[in-house]
């Protein structure tokens, strides 16, 4: 894996950090993410879906982010 901005390849353990962090940053609001769904169903009300919403938006922003490192 080599990171655009610098073009340096990342070490075993750069990658591995990279990894955690990203899993630990994710996986938190995947969480919130499918709570929200499973308990809002069909009959969501407008707070459960905006905050839904706000969820998949910060999930996209951090996925995008990752991506733009390598």
């Amino acid at each position: 894996v080599q990171l655009s901005a610098s073009g340096d390849i990342l070490s075993v353990e750069e990658r591995n950090l990279l990894s955690v962090a990203y899993k630990n940053v994710v996986g938190t609001r995947r969480a919130s993410w499918r709570t929200i769904t499973s308990e809002a169903g069909d009959d969501a009300n407008a707070n459960a879906i905006k905050f839904r919403e706000m969820v998949e938006a910060e999930l996209e922003s951090i996925s995008n982010e990752v991506l733009g490192l390598l």
